[in-house]
């Protein structure tokens, strides 16, 4: 099984990936996967009868809006990035933990690096397949590279402004 970091009660470690990531085009192997929305949406009902743990890609330019009914039933959303400059997952994954109040993992895919980490976390992703090779401690160092934040997100820091009392 392929690795990827998991960030859980705020430390991070390398885990085994029990999710079989599955191409429109293949056909859908035994045990826990991973599916296109697209393909979720065809075949997702089927999948989930089958008692075994879904999860759904979606692309930036998809709107996770169209999983808010099955949220409760899907284990993980993968954002997929897919260049390190398109931020449009971000805004998906604050959706996702904030507006729909989500709590499977929200896994960041695709052009993924260290840089992102701090955000990524402050977003409410939890789990990461760095494009990049870097490590746990390399990600752990990332996100706690800045003291202060600015503004609210869905990680609940405070922003510098309330930590002055203003």
């Amino acid at each position: 099984m392929p690795t990827f970091i998991r960030l859980q009660d705020g430390a991070f470690s390398l885990a085994e990936d029990p999710f079989t990531a599955v191409a429109d085009d293949q056909q859908i192997p035994p045990g826990d996967v991973i599916v296109s929305l697209a393909r979720f949406q065809t075949e997702g009902g089927g999948l989930l009868s089958e008692g075994r743990q879904v999860g759904v890609r979606v692309e930036s330019h998809e709107a996770v809006e169209a999983l808010a009914y099955d949220l409760p039933e899907i284990a993980v959303v993968a954002l997929h990035f897919p260049k390190f400059g398109d931020g449009r997952a971000y805004s998906s994954a604050r959706l996702l933990r904030e507006r729909f109040q989500f709590k499977g993992e929200v896994r960041a895919v695709g052009d993924v690096l260290r840089e992102q980490a701090g955000n990524m976390a402050r977003c409410g992703f939890d789990a990461f397949e760095p494009a990049d090779g870097s490590t746990v401690e390399v990600w752990e160092r990332a996100v706690s590279r800045f003291r202060h934040v600015y503004q609210r997100a869905s990680d609940g820091r405070p922003p510098a402004f309330e930590a002055r009392g203003g």
